[in-house]
């Protein structure tokens, strides 16, 4: 019974056909409603091979519910009285169809089948896609996580590195510093060994000045005499060559631009006399040096007679040993001050522009003069010609 009987889904399906059928007869020449018959058609038999499957997966339960499924499909013309135009009863010739609407049937079969296989296609291609998905994140979170551990790895090996350079640049300093204190060492040792063969040498000059003091000594009575008239002859000589000699009238001095407590001239520039501030300087500087120490070398020989057992006397040659080295380091200290204030007079004369000038003649002095005596007043000419001392 249950095979023989059409379930509502079977006629349900059954109508649709028919009714495409018909429209598709009569309008076979409309390519535009032939397409969407077609596409209704397709979709059609799509529904009708999913109802056709679905009672054949399940015949238990088809066969128990046909009963009801008629009694609903009985009660629905019942219903619709009203309309006379679709009775469920009145369709005999809609099982036979001609040879168009079945070939146009058989169209949209194959287009439903068509259909329902590109649709299976995309959902294989869309389960493709999400696996391949899937497997992209996969891959990726893999990476991530393999980049996070190499990036884990790298920082470990560069605080391992900076660890070992900053290891590196402690022991690199500690060895620069132990070099310095061994330089410095050295240093002080050559300091010490100069110091010591200074004082060596100035023992030994002040020895050979001693001898050569003596020797002298032995021969100024002799000398002092004859000198004496000498001298004497001399300065009248002198005064009667000045008295027939006298020098010239001073030209004037062509003064330039002062800078720096400098006074320029048209013969000395600033760039030379700047030069020659700075050599005064120094050489001062060297003097003053120099005088300090000698009469310090005075003033401890007196202490050290004073509180040694030294004889002064005809007998006692250390007395006369001292004391001749006690007044040569007097006269050089003499000599070093007489210089320094010949030094401070050529930078008084550089402030008012008369630097360079000699002070018989008011003629220039040769630069190459000035440059190996800085403190130079006279020109060569004149102290060979007996004006002055330098």
């Amino acid at each position: 019974m249950a095979a023989k009987k059409k379930t509502p889904a079977k006629k349900s399906a059954q109508k649709p056909a028919k009714k495409t059928a018909k429209k598709a007869a009569k309008k076979p020449a409309a390519k535009k409603t032939a397409k969407k018959t077609a596409k209704k058609t397709s979709k059609k038999a799509t529904q009708k091979k999913a109802a056709a499957k679905k009672p054949a997966a399940k015949k238990k339960p088809a066969a128990k519910k046909s009963p009801a499924k008629k009694k609903s499909a009985a009660k629905k013309p019942a219903a619709k009285k009203s309309a006379p135009k679709k009775p469920a009863a009145k369709k005999p010739a809609a099982k036979q169809l001609t040879p168009g609407q079945k070939a146009a049937a058989k169209k949209a079969a194959q287009r439903a089948a068509a259909a329902a296989k590109k649709e299976k296609e995309r959902a294989r291609v869309a389960a493709k896609k999400a696996a391949d998905l899937k497997k992209k994140e996969e891959a990726a979170k893999k990476a991530a996580k393999k980049k996070a551990e190499a990036e884990r790895k790298a920082a470990l090996r560069a605080r391992q590195q900076e660890k070992a350079q900053a290891e590196r640049e402690r022991k690199r300093i500690a060895k620069e510093k132990q070099k310095e204190r061994e330089r410095q060492a050295k240093e002080k040792a050559a300091l010490k060994k100069a110091q010591e063969a200074e004082r060596a040498r100035i023992k030994a000059e002040k020895e050979a000045a001693a001898a050569k003091a003596k020797a002298e000594k032995e021969a100024a009575a002799a000398r002092a005499k004859a000198e004496k008239e000498a001298a004497a002859k001399a300065a009248a000589e002198a005064a009667a060559k000045a008295k027939a000699k006298l020098p010239p009238p001073k030209p004037p001095i062509i003064k330039g631009p002062s800078q720096d407590g400098v006074t320029s001239t048209r013969e000395f520039s600033l760039e030379f006399l700047f030069a020659q501030r700075e050599l005064l300087v120094a050489k001062r500087a060297q003097l003053s040096g120099q005088a300090t120490r000698l009469e310090n070398e005075a003033n401890a020989l007196i202490e050290d007679a004073e509180m040694g057992d030294v004889q002064f006397d005809e007998e006692g040659g250390e007395g006369d040993t001292l004391v001749v080295e006690r007044e040569q380091d007097l006269v050089l200290s003499a000599s070093a001050r007489q210089s320094i204030e010949e030094i401070d007079a050529a930078l008084e004369r550089m402030k008012t522009g008369e630097y360079g000038y000699s002070v018989i003649s008011g003629l220039p002095i040769p630069k190459e003069r000035l440059k190996a005596m800085p403190e130079a007043t006279q020109l060569v000419t004149e102290l060979a010609g007996g004006f002055g001392r330098r």
